[in-house]
């Protein structure tokens, strides 16, 4: 019995296209606008993939958690900061062609240098493919290297993005703390906030940082080792806030 349903699991698999098997594995959301549906695919880490209206927009590609030679290629790539786990140059080639058009922070494009790019800094935006893309920031107060004392994310460097895509906003908020800018965000429809130790927040700071801007669906990424029930028992009551619990 186990025999057939491997070979029964192989045939549909050769069946799919190129990118689907490997893509399979990962969660997917579908999130409606007033122009298009939205499909974001929950990679792993910080990575996501957005698909709407035939574009495809890669966030923080990492290759440790896929093998992008098998996934869609980049219309466009977001790139919070320029830690190897968010600026990964291996996964950037893989998803490149010749009209994909980078958005980063300053930081980033000093190492990933692409024909098309544009820089943004924190309170900075963009219009690509019809959607707004808004840099907002993305740093540490708390956290810092114990070496040196520095936020392993200083203020100004790295940027969260906000896209809004018809009627919705949905938010990745890269490598940062429930810092002040966050929980005076208004009208997130979709956030992604990162909850691993020590580099970014505890359960504890990303359910402050919900509570105070209130975004409707959020989803905890880039959560490592972190017990993600805990956040969802800290906010539970919570009006008008939505945990869903991925595989990241």
């Amino acid at each position: 019995m186990k025999t057939e349903l491997s070979t029964v699991v192989l045939l549909l698999a050769a069946a799919l296209p190129a990118f689907a098997a490997p893509a399979a594995q990962f969660d997917r959301e579908t999130v409606k606008t007033s122009k298009v549906d939205v499909e974001i695919t929950c990679v792993g880490h910080a990575s996501l993939i957005l698909a709407f209206g035939g574009k495809v927009i890669h966030i923080d590609p990492w290759s440790a958690k896929a093998d992008y030679s098998a996934l869609p290629k980049a219309d466009a790539v977001l790139i919070t900061h320029q830690h190897a786990d968010h600026l990964d140059t291996t996964a950037l080639k893989l998803i490149h062609q010749k009209s994909t058009v980078y958005v980063m922070n300053a930081k980033a494009h000093e190492t990933w240098k692409p024909e098309s790019s544009i820089v943004l800094s924190n309170g900075q935006s963009t219009d690509i493919f019809g959607i707004r893309i808004d840099a907002v920031p993305a740093y540490n107060i708390k956290h810092k290297r114990p070496d040196t004392g520095i936020p392993f994310h200083p203020k100004g460097e790295g940027n969260g993005y906000i896209l809004t895509i018809g009627d919705k906003k949905i938010y990745a908020a890269g490598d940062t703390e429930n810092v002040p800018e966050m929980k005076a965000l208004k009208n997130i429809d979709v956030a992604f906030l990162p909850m691993n130790l020590p580099y970014t927040m505890t359960p504890e700071m990303v359910a402050d940082a919900a509570k105070g801007f209130k975004p409707k669906v959020l989803y905890p990424y880039h959560y490592g080792e972190t017990k993600t029930g805990e956040l969802a028992e800290l906010l539970k009551g919570t009006q008008g806030v939505e945990v869903r619990i991925r595989r990241f």
